[in-house]
């Protein structure tokens, strides 16, 4: 796995929306190694606690399939909060057919990343998006 050399000019904190526990747990591993610092919700109802914060994290990472809320409907409840509005959101997920990322785009994903997937892809694709979004997380 390679580590990218462009760190974030300041700590920022991204939300990582996963059920599964390993996924997450190397989500987390890769990002915090670049000077993020990660939280996590485990399932839709937890991400919608989160969403509920007044202070909108920099960036989020959601799964679609999971329980209580899958991620389109998480996606379309983000995007009504005004303080998580122009937060940037990549989708990762297994549902990579065309409909599934048209669907998830035309409810406001900055990005979708299709399961398996390369971590430095990932963090390179959040760099990316952290670099052009509006200042709207900590």
């Amino acid at each position: 796995m390679l580590m990218t050399n462009a760190h974030p000019p300041e700590q920022k904190t991204i939300l990582v929306v996963e059920d599964d526990d390993h996924i997450a747990k190397l989500i987390e591993f890769c990002l915090a190694r670049e000077g993020f610092l990660v939280r996590r919700a485990a399932d839709g109802e937890q991400a919608l606690k989160e969403f509920d914060r007044a202070q909108a994290d920099a960036l989020v990472i959601m799964d679609v399939m999971m329980p209580y809320r899958n991620g389109y409907e998480l996606l379309a409840d983000l995007r009504d909060r005004p303080a998580w509005r122009q937060v940037p959101v990549i989708m990762l997920t297994s549902r990579g057919k065309e409909e599934d990322v048209v669907q998830g785009l035309n409810l406001g994903a900055s990005d979708y990343l299709t399961k398996p997937f390369r971590p430095a892809e990932l963090v390179a694709r959040a760099m990316k998006l952290l670099r052009s979004a509006p200042e709207a997380g900590q």
